[in-house]
């Protein structure tokens, strides 16, 4: 695992800005050493026949937060997510989802990292846990890393 690298940070919130699924959800990243905090400004399309916030983004937001958390301490390849957990503790229908994840423990081959789901307020609106394993992609132009 590397040390604190801002550059490499700073690549990793580039390459996830770039990343076509995220072209709808238009969120903001900032990833540290083990962290990273993102913000989703809640949109009604992102709703559910009910008028809240489908569980989906939820997902999204918790993953992405723990994945670079995650990532941010790995500097020579791209990691995968090999499972995550969710709990979904209320809805949410205003506002921006905020998601920041953290490192817990990481190993040789895998990381594991929590997030959690907050309203601007900080409201919890949901958790997460997920485990991550080295891929063979190398972080490099091709997927947008440069």
């Amino acid at each position: 695992m590397s040390d604190p690298n801002p550059e490499h940070w700073l690549r990793l919130t580039r390459m996830y800005e770039r990343a076509p699924c995220n072209a709808h959800v238009r969120p903001q990243m900032t990833i540290g050493h083990g962290t990273a905090e993102l913000r989703i400004p809640v949109r009604p399309e992102f709703f559910h026949a009910a008028g809240a916030v489908h569980g989906s983004y939820y997902f999204k937001a918790l993953d992405d937060a723990a994945f670079f958390a995650a990532n941010s301490l790995v500097e020579d390849v791209f990691l995968l997510t090999a499972s995550f957990t969710t709990q979904l503790l209320r809805p949410v229908a205003g506002g921006t989802l905020v998601a920041r994840g953290s490192v817990v423990r990481a190993g040789r081959a895998l990381i594991f990292a929590d997030a959690v789901l907050a309203d601007e307020a900080g409201v919890e609106l949901a958790h997460g846990t997920g485990v991550f394993a080295r891929s063979a992609v190398k972080l490099e132009e091709r997927i947008g890393y440069r």
